[in-house]
């Protein structure tokens, strides 16, 4: 019973951080670390009978529960398609826990 806990907290990753899905909202990295990113789908197209992400709001959060929504956004952009948002996700990510913001 241990084990489907266990099994059941894992999330699919990217790049060795989590990846969580919740409706149009994408988590990109762990909430325990001091930033996370934040990707909203805003449009979506149809290729070959399956709906895939077109334009999607890439954000770069910090974690702090102190600091308002507006202080907790770092940056943001606009980008076309999945592997664009994750490129730049991904950059923005490493560069902020690093702390080359």
């Amino acid at each position: 019973m241990a084990d489907t806990k266990k099994q059941a907290q894992e999330f699919p990753t990217y790049k060795g951080r989590p990846l969580v899905r919740c409706g149009d909202e994408i988590y990109y990295g762990n909430m325990e670390e001091p930033y996370v990113i934040r990707m909203q789908i805003k449009t979506k197209k149809e290729v070959d009978g399956k709906e895939l992400p077109d334009k999607i709001t890439v954000q770069l959060m910090a974690t702090d529960p102190y600091l308002s929504p507006r202080k907790q956004l770092v940056k943001s952009s606009e980008k076309k398609g999945m592997f664009l948002a994750m490129d730049i996700a991904d950059i923005w990510l490493e560069r902020a826990l690093a702390n080359k913001i």
